[in-house]
């Protein structure tokens, strides 16, 4: 490889092609799987691969998948952090790799096999004079720089093992606590002690300790689960039905449910989530103007509209607030989600409640809406689904809950039997609206000739902008609405799934068989069936996530509503 570069020192940038293969280097091997077209194009994509001697791991750190994701998350961090500090200038003499964050999560950055072998992907700026080769440069990139990165960031040795362990039990320790939920009636768990208030709102790292209040569980929701790389741990558990979480502004609200969502994902060690699980189909709800929806049932909660139009497949390009969220629901409820998150500051106020003056002031056969609060305990009975409701305005919906959640000074009390007493006390008068309920039996089948990726004379031209935006062909999907997605990496992952999931649409297959099908077929053959590239830029999707993505497509249509 050496001479190879020699030779090709201050030809054309194309002469970087003769570089296309595999490599014998000390200790890996090299492969070359792109290179890139000239020095401003995205960079070259390469991986090392280590055997399971050169890689050097002890079978206890990777015995099990959950240990071997949290290993490989903790390696591509490091190899990411490394690359970063040692980077060029541009695109030129720069190693880079994706980095997990502060999620655990299968990607394709870093893959750690059963046998202890693994596989790392990463991209490399080829170093150029203009648009010539800079051989002996990229000499010193690929036979010095590349090799003393591996080293230092890819083998066991080059770690402390008490910090691989921790990565790895961490995972295993989160997955065990997660499988405990359903056993013990719970859909969520804190443990106490847990560190959940982030830096901001687009940095997901915990905030300083001195700045924060450490989370402890009210006595009376207290439980105790098994994990097993430690002790018992208590914390608070959110049992099956419908919670609320009250309190003042600022005392925390947001910030638990913010918790309880990203539960769903493993976190590093040192996030403070760390032992903070969630049923892993739930879902964040919210409402989103503007949003398209197609052929969606939404007569639970939408009934007939002015105009005529059919709420029992309602497809519209700008929903509003109220429909969007409606929408919402129901699209969940389709994804198999059965656990729903809802914050008021992100919801549509009419479609949460109408109180008693305005059901006196309209009329109620010129209100379209039934409000959620008339909807929520026939979702829990009827459909299954429990909901944790942030609620700081409306108290109307203390006669609707099982458990009440108060927030205050960021400690969780229960507020139960006193939100009872209060509702006693303090009667609205309000009507409940809407009568009985049948949630959707209609299943809805997508056209696969609705859901392309082409864009031009590619076949497939999928590119995520950041972790919100997607372009998918000739359109964009905005899934700013989607928060449980946390990175760029799994945003990418989502839209790729969706154009993979079109080989299992038609006529007779509903939303579900193709979700269904579509976690078959990465299970089987991981994430790379989603990206023939190989490249180290995926996170894993859930289901739920791919198919709001697929919700929120413009083009999408459907053959019919399958009963």
């Amino acid at each position: 490889m050496r001479r190879r570069l020699r030779r090709i020192d201050g030809r054309g940038y194309a002469a970087y092609r003769e570089l296309m293969g595999s490599w014998i280097l000390p200790g890996f091997i090299l492969d070359v799987r792109h290179v890139q077209r000239d020095p401003f194009a995205p960079a070259s994509r390469m991986a090392a691969r280590l055997s399971p001697e050169q890689a050097g791991f002890p079978p206890s750190a990777i015995a099990t998948a959950s240990r071997r994701t949290g290993v490989s998350c903790f390696l591509a961090r490091r190899f990411a952090a490394a690359a970063r500090r040692a980077r060029g200038h541009g695109r030129r003499g720069e190693i880079a790799m994706t980095d997990p964050g502060q999620v655990v999560l299968p990607n394709t950055a870093v893959h750690v096999r059963q046998d202890g072998s693994l596989e790392a992907r990463f991209t490399v700026g080829l170093p150029a004079a203009g648009r010539r080769v800079l051989g002996r440069a990229a000499d010193q990139l690929l036979g010095d720089a590349l090799p003393t990165l591996v080293d230092a960031t890819l083998r066991f040795a080059a770690h402390d093992p008490l910090d691989v362990a921790r990565h790895a039990e961490a995972s295993e320790d989160a997955d065990a606590l997660r499988d405990q939920l359903p056993e013990r009636g719970l859909v969520a768990f804190l443990a106490d002690g847990s560190l959940l208030p982030r830096r901001s709102g687009t940095d997901d790292r915990p905030l300083a300790r001195e700045q924060t209040v450490l989370f402890m569980s009210p006595p009376t929701f207290r439980v105790v689960l098994e994990r097993p790389n430690g002790s018992p741990v208590p914390g608070m558990g959110v049992p099956r039905g419908v919670t609320l979480l009250v309190g003042g502004g600022y005392h925390g609200k947001s910030t638990v449910l913010d918790a309880v969502a990203r539960g769903v994902y493993n976190h590093r060690p040192g996030d403070g989530r760390e032992l903070v699980v969630t049923d892993p189909a739930a879902m964040k709800v919210q409402a989103e103007d503007g949003r398209p929806v197609a052929g969606v049932d939404i007569s639970p909660f939408i009934g007939a509209l002015p105009g005529g139009q059919d709420t029992t497949s309602f497809s519209t390009l700008n929903a509003s607030g109220s429909t969007s969220q409606a929408a919402a629901v129901i699209e969940a409820l389709e994804a198999g989600s059965r656990f729903l998150l809802v914050d008021e500051d992100t919801a549509a106020s009419n479609f949460m409640i109408r109180d008693r003056r305005m059901q006196a002031l309209v009329r109620a056969e010129d209100e379209p809406i039934t409000p959620f609060i008339d909807r929520v305990r026939s979702l829990y009975e009827d459909a299954g689904a429990s909901v944790l409701l942030v609620v700081g305005g409306s108290g109307d919906y203390l006669d609707v809950a099982d458990h009440v959640i108060g927030m205050i000074r960021y400690r969780p009390l229960d507020l139960t039997a006193r939100a009872r007493e209060v509702a006693a006390a303090f009667p609205t008068g309000r009507r409940s609206c809407g009568g009985a309920v049948r949630w959707p039996a209609r299943n809805r089948c997508p056209n696969p000739d609705s859901v392309r990726s082409q864009r031009g004379r590619r076949q497939q031209s999928i590119r995520a902008r950041d972790r919100q935006v997607v372009d998918f062909g000739e359109q964009r999907i905005n899934l700013a609405g989607v928060s449980q997605i946390v990175s760029e990496a799994q945003a990418r992952a989502v839209a790729l799934a969706v154009a993979h999931a079109r080989r299992f649409m038609g006529k007779d297959r509903t939303v579900e068989d193709v979700l269904k099908a579509l976690g078959t077929s990465i299970a089987e053959r991981g994430l790379d069936v989603l990206d023939p590239r190989r490249a180290g830029d995926l996170a894993m999707p859930r289901l739920q996530e791919v198919a709001a993505a697929l919700n929120r497509l413009e083009a999408v249509s459907l053959y019919r509503e399958a009963r």
